[in-house]
């Protein structure tokens, strides 16, 4: 196989996976609190970090970081995964999944929204039409397919989706800052998290041993969401002769998660959640080649 036919191999893997996580959510939810997944999912995804690491022979890595790369993994470790998936899976618990996962997607907008005031980016009026395009999907979507009446579905669980956006792009922004190696980075940022999960779920919840649904359900996020995934997609661009087109089949994500949301969750796809899907994605896409030109 070439290189860029395992750079494929690995990106639709990536993808299919990341495909599913919408529905591992909410069916997981149904058994655990958003804490309590957070919790045992992220205990797997370290363990997995750690095992990925020895068999790289890079695990001694971890503590040979300077002390302001500790720092800085306390600071992310605690905007991710701790404050970024307890607000996503919040809002995941309020909304149906094929509200929250596109709702989600719009990341990369905000990060763009972002990108002006933090890293002095300049903001043309085509990338704003961008911008508003995507936007006008995600009232589409979280309306029901009624815009003018802005009635959302559950508003807490709208704005809450929202915010795990800003916070995903913060931890973004802060992230390209760091200079170590990326698994290495992931790992200590997710050991540093641990006492802030930890803390939360003993003052706010409970420590409970989930049933056996809930249990596999958070292996499965851990495993693949918080962990497989991230390195598969590295590995990924590490094989890409073409990066661009490798970047481009993550928007095939969306779409394929709602065949998955239809099939083991049972929620019945509702038109509007095609028509705003469209519209955030046409919008991510026209941001994308914008970016190409400026380039």
């Amino acid at each position: 196989m070439t290189r860029q036919g395992r750079a494929y191999a690995y990106a639709l893997t990536t993808v299919l996976l990341w495909s599913t996580i919408a529905s591992a959510f909410k069916i997981t939810l149904s058994y655990l609190e958003p804490i309590q997944l957070l919790l045992y999912a992220g205990s797997v995804s370290t363990l997995l970090l750690a095992g990925i690491l020895v068999v790289q022979g890079k695990f001694g890595q971890i503590f040979c970081c300077t002390p302001r790369q500790y720092l800085m993994s306390l600071f992310l470790g605690f905007l991710n995964p701790f404050l970024y998936y307890l607000v996503l899976l919040q809002a995941y618990q309020l909304l149906p999944a094929q509200q929250a996962q596109p709702l989600n997607y719009t990341w990369a907008i905000t990060l763009a929204l972002l990108s002006v005031p933090l890293l002095g980016q300049r903001m043309r009026l085509a990338e704003l039409g961008a911008l508003l395009l995507s936007y006008a999907g995600v009232v589409i979507i979280a309306t029901e397919g009624q815009p003018f009446s802005l009635h959302f579905t559950d508003g807490t669980g709208v704005a809450l989706a929202l915010v795990s956006t800003i916070i995903w792009a913060f931890y973004w922004i802060f992230n390209t800052r760091d200079t170590r190696d990326p698994v290495v980075a992931l790992l200590v940022n997710f050991l540093c998290s641990f006492p802030f999960v930890l803390g939360y779920c003993l003052i706010c919840s409970e420590l409970v041993w989930p049933p056996l649904p809930g249990l596999f359900g958070a292996i499965y996020i851990g495993f693949f969401e918080m962990g497989a995934c991230f390195v598969l997609w590295l590995l990924a661009l590490r094989y890409a002769e073409n990066t661009a087109r490798i970047s481009s089949l993550i928007f095939l994500s969306p779409f394929v998660s709602l065949f998955f949301i239809h099939f083991l969750v049972g929620e019945e796809i509702l038109p509007a959640t095609y028509a705003g899907l469209v519209l955030i994605v046409g919008g991510l896409l026209w941001q994308k080649r914008l970016g190409k030109r400026n380039s």
